[in-house]
């Protein structure tokens, strides 16, 4: 998870405590009743859950039931030697080929052999060589070179 990503929370039987649709902040925090400010970025669906379940399990809940998914994920961007840079939706399992055709395809002068990406993950945000059937992910960077001739 991370900041920009939708995602619903359903704890079941507890209707006032179910967000059909709530965008995580930039910081990627969430504010969850009886909770406070919860902090979703850097974790998964299922860790959410556990972190949910456990803050209400006690004092509010006897065993919460709690199921965290993810709506809509974060953009990705494409710049460079491509017809139309700029950022597209995530779908997992989009490769760096099926993202440069989303992007309008390759430009005339684009180097297919010069891809680089930068991963939201990386904290150094160094580019990094890449090839067209690597997988990318959410907020990830992908630049196609220019080509010499």
């Amino acid at each position: 998870l991370g900041a920009g990503d939708v995602i619903t929370i359903r704890v079941f039987g507890e209707d006032e405590l179910t967000f059909e649709q709530l965008r995580l902040t930039d910081a990627g925090t969430l504010s969850y009743p009886f909770l406070g400010e919860v902090v979703a970025a850097g974790k998964t669906t299922t860790e959410l859950e556990t972190i949910i379940a456990d803050g209400l399990t006690g004092e509010y809940l006897v065993d919460p039931k709690v199921s965290v998914r993810i709506l809509e994920y974060r953009v990705f961007y494409v710049n460079g030697e491509v017809k139309s840079p700029g950022g597209y939706q995530f779908k997992p399992g989009i490769t760096v080929r099926m993202a440069v055709a989303l992007a309008g395809g390759f430009t005339e002068w684009a180097s297919q052999n010069k891809v680089m990406v930068i991963r939201e993950t990386d904290p150094s945000h160094k580019p990094e060589r890449t090839d067209l059937d690597a997988p990318i992910m959410p907020g990830d960077i992908i630049t196609i070179d220019q080509s010499t001739f």
